[in-house]
């Protein structure tokens, strides 16, 4: 997981676009936005990221909030 790879996806991309990349992703198919150069198991991890972020963030959460909620969350998940 790249947290660079992340806060670009969230920076660039809609909610809709990105579950859109996600599916395509899950169907062996090449997304229509630039994922970067992650083998296709770090780029659903970013996707993924980013959605939960961009979610926090559309309930009112503050960006960087958002995304050191997230990182709390994947941290406590590996411990």
């Amino acid at each position: 997981m790249r947290i660079a790879a992340i806060k670009e996806l969230v920076s660039r991309y809609s909610i809709d676009e990105l579950i859109q990349a996600e599916e395509a992703l899950l169907d062996e198919r090449e997304p229509a936005i630039d994922l970067g150069p992650d083998d296709p198991g770090d780029q659903l991890t970013h996707i993924s990221g980013a959605l939960d972020i961009l979610r926090d963030v559309q309930e009112g959460a503050d960006p960087k909030a958002a995304l050191r909620k997230f990182t709390q969350r994947v941290r406590n998940s590996i411990s």
